[in-house]
């Protein structure tokens, strides 16, 4: 776990030269001073600390450090010579952009934190180290920018990751479901990323981002529902090409989570709905369909989210073409077949494709999620149903809370000033004017 060039050149061989001039000397330098003569003068090494109990030599040995004990010297130095093997920085693989800074967060705590330092250079940056874990000892950092954020906010994370009491911490997943709001709810209360700039961005805003160790992806509290639709090449595209992408991110998200269940209740309870011609065609293509519309709906999305993660389990170089073959020859048989119609396929496929349209993947699965209860709900009364369901659904995401952030702002409670850079990406001038008017 250390790097034995750094201990031998630093550590060593200083201490080595040190004792055969000690030996010359006429008199001997006083025992009690000596662990802080190595500390200053000696050991190369520039990251040192002293402790005294055996519990911290135990815990710095276990991190990669190196203790150096000294015979009648009732304190121990700590010298830094971490030496395991890490990732370098890559592209995030999540989240892709054309147009965009390139660098991803990695495994290792201090390389993360110095992307984000690299990107705000101002002593404003604030980092604190906490340990979370009885037996892992996790070290996590939280980040934020002083005199932009609240400071009630930083008191209640520090607060909340101070109350988690368990024996390991191996993912930031563990941190986000242990300080959520409301942890019986799909939709994401913490929002997670392996870009550093997209952490910049958000201390920026006066929000909070939360580093764990040996995990790539940060966390950053609180947010709404609507951050979740924003994509970091929003801001690096032209403003209005930007605005576009949201508006079709918007309409997309409401096609994945209602188009099968709009589908199901208008083919069900109310074919008068539809034009003459339309119900003809959708009639004569569920002519040989044995099943009703809510059981051939859910038969083809349930074998739409098997194919999805069966392409994501499977290796890389073959899990796009199973996924692509799998759906094209079995949905092409299934017709034919007569055990489902040619509409449900395209309903379908048109569904599966808007729930890939989301930025963040843990917000795209609380969509496909929803999207069941939905459509039993349209099933059983129609789009009477479907409405009871989606105000159901809209009265809950009212009452969500990240932080005490309603999770719905600033749609509810309303604010003006702030909805610009909701439905709209402002050019670069009008975003700092909505700075200032936030200040």
């Amino acid at each position: 776990m250390v790097d034995m060039e750094t201990i031998d050149s630093d550590v060593m061989k200083p201490l080595l030269e040190y004792g055969k001039s000690i030996l010359s000397m006429p008199s001997r330098f006083p025992l009690k001073e000596m662990a802080a003569l190595l500390q200053d003068q000696v050991i190369y090494t520039a990251q040192i600390s002293m402790g005294q109990s055996i519990q911290d030599t135990v815990n710095h040995i276990l991190s990669g450090d190196a203790a150096l004990l000294l015979n009648g010297v009732h304190q121990a130095l700590f010298i830094s010579a971490k030496g395991w093997e890490k990732r370098s920085v890559e592209e995030p693989a999540t989240e892709a952009v054309i147009r965009g800074q390139r660098e991803g967060f990695t495994e290792d705590l201090r390389t993360n934190t110095s992307l984000i330092r690299r990107r705000l250079k101002t002593p404003q940056l604030k980092m604190e180290a906490m340990k979370v874990g009885k037996l892992s000892d996790t070290n996590i950092v939280i980040t934020y920018l002083e005199g932009v954020v609240q400071e009630s906010l930083v008191a209640e994370v520090k607060e909340r990751i101070s109350r988690i009491n368990i024996d390991a911490v191996l993912d930031s997943a563990y941190i986000e479901e242990l300080i959520v709001d409301s942890p019986y709810s799909v939709f994401p209360q913490v929002n997670n990323t392996e870009r550093p700039d997209k952490v910049a961005a958000y201390l920026l805003e006066g929000k909070i981002g939360i580093i764990v160790d040996n995990t790539p992806f940060a966390l950053l509290v609180p947010v709404n529902f609507f951050e979740m639709l924003q994509s970091s090449e929003d801001y690096n595209q032209n403003y209005i090409f930007s605005t576009v992408i949201r508006w079709l991110r918007f309409v997309m998200m409401v096609t994945a989570l209602l188009l099968p269940s709009l589908y199901i209740a208008v083919t069900t309870f109310h074919q008068e709905m539809l034009p003459t011609t339309l119900l003809l065609s959708i009639s004569s293509s569920r002519e040989t369909v044995p099943f009703p519309a809510f059981v051939e709906a859910l038969i083809m999305e349930i074998f739409f989210e098997c194919l999805r993660e069966a392409g994501i389990r499977l290796p890389r170089t073959v899990g796009q073409a199973v996924s692509i073959v799998g759906a094209l020859v079995i949905g092409q048989a299934a017709v034919q077949a007569g055990i489902v119609s040619a509409t449900m396929i395209i309903i379908v496929s048109i569904t599966g494709i808007s729930s890939f349209i989301f930025p963040t993947f843990s917000q795209g699965i609380a969509i496909r999620l929803l999207r069941f209860p939905m459509m039993i709900f349209a099933a059983t009364l129609g789009l009477y149903g479907l409405l009871m369901a989606y105000l159901i659904l809209l009265i809950h995401m009212a009452r969500l809370r990240s932080f005490s952030v309603p999770y719905l702002s600033p749609m509810a409670p309303l604010n003006f000033k702030s909805l610009k850079d909701i439905y709209l990406r402002l050019p670069r001038w009008g975003m700092m004017k909505l700075s200032r008017s936030k200040e």
